[in-house]
C-alpha cells in the first residue's frame, strides 16, 4: 500500500482506498478477493483497528454470492447507478432495502447482509473491514420471508 498523492487518479473499481487513523488515505494497489491478498491487506492496516475503512466501487449484475458481516463497524452502501436490494438478517427475519441512484443505506456493525444487483448496477461502499466474515448463500438458509 502507498499513500495517495493529491495528483493521483484512482479507479476505485480496481484500486480501493484505505482510510486510516490520522485521516490518512492509502491506495490498496494489487487488491484482489483472494485469501493471500486479503491477509496481506489486513496485516498492513491492522494498526488502524476498528477505525480503518475500505472505500471501493463494485459493478455488477445479479444476485450476490455470499452473506457478510463487519463486526468492527458500520458499512455505508451507496447506489451510484442501477438498482440494488440489500437484505439484512435480523435474527432470522429479513429486512430488505431497495436502493436507486443516489440512495444509501447503512449495514450496522455485526449484522449479516447480502446484496443483490437488479440489473447492471454500480455501488460505492465504505466498510469497516477488520474481522469481516463471509458465508455462502447456497447451503445457508435465507432469512424467513414471512
Amino acid at each position: 500500500m502507498r499513500l495517495v498523492n493529491a495528483s493521483d487518479t484512482l479507479d476505485l473499481r480496481t484500486t480501493p482506498v484505505h482510510l486510516g487513523r490520522g485521516s490518512t488515505a492509502r491506495s490498496v494497489e494489487g487488491f484482489a478477493w483472494e485469501p493471500d491478498v486479503l491477509r496481506a491487506y489486513s496485516a498492513a492496516v491492522a494498526a488502524d483497528g476498528a477505525e480503518g475503512r475500505m472505500v471501493m466501487i463494485f459493478d455488477g449484475d445479479g444476485p450476490g454470492e455470499h452473506w457478510e458481516s463487519h463486526p468492527a463497524g458500520d458499512e455505508l452502501v451507496v447506489c451510484l447507478s442501477g438498482s440494488a436490494t440489500v437484505t439484512r438478517d435480523r435474527d432470522g427475519v429479513p429486512e430488505r432495502v431497495l436502493l436507486g441512484p443516489g440512495e444509501a443505506t447503512v449495514n450496522p456493525a455485526g449484522v449479516w447482509h447480502a446484496v443483490d444487483l437488479n440489473g447492471p448496477t454500480s455501488l460505492l461502499t465504505i466498510t469497516a473491514g477488520l474481522g469481516t466474515d463471509h458465508r455462502p448463500r447456497t447451503g445457508a438458509p435465507e432469512p424467513d420471508a414471512s
